[in-house]
């Protein structure tokens, strides 16, 4: 089975940590052993999160006072991208002896004209206390609540294309594991005679991750986070997992941008085109892979066999392959504007 496996920012930087590179190195060696066990069993292709990493990065910057001028985003996040992806590499290494990995600094091609550029969603960074978000607004940025806390928000456009994707295929196709994409891929934009131009944004890991994902014709988009997937009516005490879904009408529900909303979007994007999506964190990635954990989105016959009800009422699954859709809409009490993350 050929895998595409987004690991969230949170495998190297948890909520209240410090950066530091010690940290971050030893959260990722803990999170190796379960992407090693994937590796070994599938074809692997992995991307990752910058979130906090291009954030600090840009932080540090801003507030050089030897620059003349702030490095821009886009130079930041190929940063990000080295620097991650040689982690990866490294750990990875320790535990497939023999195998050949590779880090692959990808662009990404976006739109100058998305609407993102205006509106701006992405979090990036640290929390912010109240001075830091005065010295934010002083310097021109976007800050917004994530949570009960605020971070620094920039654009984060739709991804279009992969510039290295010739390459990322015939690596995968070699059986290379490769590291690509990281951090949603450096952001670009073609101009008229061709040539490629960085702009000031970050495009979502787990968007790019769907674009990558149907390029490379994977079977499977595992989206790994820091819940166990999808859940109406998060953080009460009614709160239920989304066992399983069709991609259309889970984007039905009432999801927060910036948190579980773009992995939906990715996972449905990805699943709408014949795949499977699994949302769901690293320490449960092999039955993610089984369809025994996380949330499942697909078209229902594309779903393995799975013990358990599903939360989501059935009326959730169309009609696929012939199957007689259940009558009734989306619209009622029991999945009516929920709470999600």
């Amino acid at each position: 089975m050929r895998i595409l496996a987004a690991l969230g920012g949170n495998a190297l930087i948890r909520r209240g940590e410090r950066a530091d590179m010690t940290v971050q190195v030893r959260n990722l060696a803990a999170a190796v052993p379960a992407l090693a066990r994937l590796a070994a069993a599938h074809e692997l292709v992995l991307t990752h999160g910058n979130g906090p990493q291009v954030g600090l990065l840009a932080r540090e910057s801003a507030t050089d006072g030897s620059l003349t001028a702030p490095y821009p985003l886009d130079t930041l996040g190929a940063e990000t991208q080295g620097m991650i992806g040689y982690w990866l590499v490294r750990e990875l290494a320790g535990a497939l002896p023999g195998r050949q990995l590779v880090a692959v600094l990808t662009q990404t091609l976006v739109d100058a004209d998305d609407r993102a550029f205006r509106e701006p969603t992405k979090f990036i960074g640290p929390l912010l206390d109240c001075d830091a978000v005065a010295s934010a607004v002083r310097r021109g940025w976007s800050v917004g609540w994530d949570g009960q806390f605020r971070r620094r928000v920039v654009p984060s456009p739709a991804p279009l294309g992969i510039v290295e994707l010739p390459v990322i295929r015939r690596l995968v196709d070699a059986g290379v594991v490769v590291v690509a994409a990281g951090g949603g891929g450096v952001p670009v934009v073609r101009a008229a005679d061709g040539s490629l131009h960085g702009v000031e944004a970050v495009v979502d890991k787990d968007a790019t991750a769907a674009v990558l994902a149907r390029e490379l014709n994977a079977d499977l988009l595992l989206l790994l986070t820091d819940v166990a997937g999808v859940f109406t009516r998060f953080g009460t005490p009614d709160a239920a997992l989304v066992r399983r879904a069709d991609p259309d009408l889970l984007r039905a529900l009432t999801l927060p941008a910036g948190s579980m909303g773009p992995k939906v979007d990715a996972a449905c994007h990805f699943a709408a085109g014949g795949g499977r999506a699994a949302i769901g964190t690293l320490a449960a990635a092999t039955d993610l892979v089984a369809g025994t954990a996380g949330t499942q989105i697909a078209c229902r016959s594309d779903v393995p066999n799975r013990a358990g009800p599903t939360t989501l009422p059935e009326r959730f699954w169309p009609a696929c392959d012939g199957e007689r859709q259940t009558e009734g809409g989306v619209n009622d009490d029991s999945v009516a504007a929920p709470s999600v993350r």
